[in-house]
């Protein structure tokens, strides 16, 4: 299974000047925990996720006045669309995050959850065993 068979299209972006509360309803209207942000002060894009948006909730922090560009990620991990999905589930479980954005020749084609990949392996009975050697699924 590769990344380009779980994936989900880009369907919420954001700009680096909104408000936390403006990327909460993004996210919540989009079904999605993500939003990809373009920032042109950016290299490339960053992504805001809903754990960014709980953070300044709990923090005491308002989501009314703090704006994205002080919360997103900036530098992402990407990954691939013929990658093999543990390939994305190792590189997301290393570096602690659950969304990765996915490109291919330079553009964003797309964003994969961990949700999604579960959903993913659930429904095609992945074969742990065969992807890295070790316990069998299905």
């Amino acid at each position: 299974m590769l990344v380009r068979d779980a994936m989900n299209p880009v369907t919420v972006t954001i700009g680096p000047s909104h408000t936390m509360r403006d990327a909460a309803r993004r996210m919540i209207a989009g079904g999605t925990g993500a939003a990809i942000v373009f920032d042109p002060d950016l290299p490339g894009p960053g992504i805001v996720t809903e754990r960014d948006v709980l953070a300044v909730a709990g923090n005491d922090q308002d989501i009314d006045s703090e704006l994205v560009r002080d919360h997103l990620t900036a530098e992402l991990v990407y990954a691939e669309p013929d990658w093999p999905l543990h390939r994305a589930a190792e590189a997301m479980t290393a570096g602690r995050f659950r969304h990765i954005v996915v490109v291919e020749d330079g553009d964003i084609v797309g964003i994969l959850s961990m949700r999604d990949i579960v959903r993913r392996w659930v429904a095609g009975g992945f074969d742990l065993a065969a992807a890295s050697g070790e316990a069998r699924l299905g």
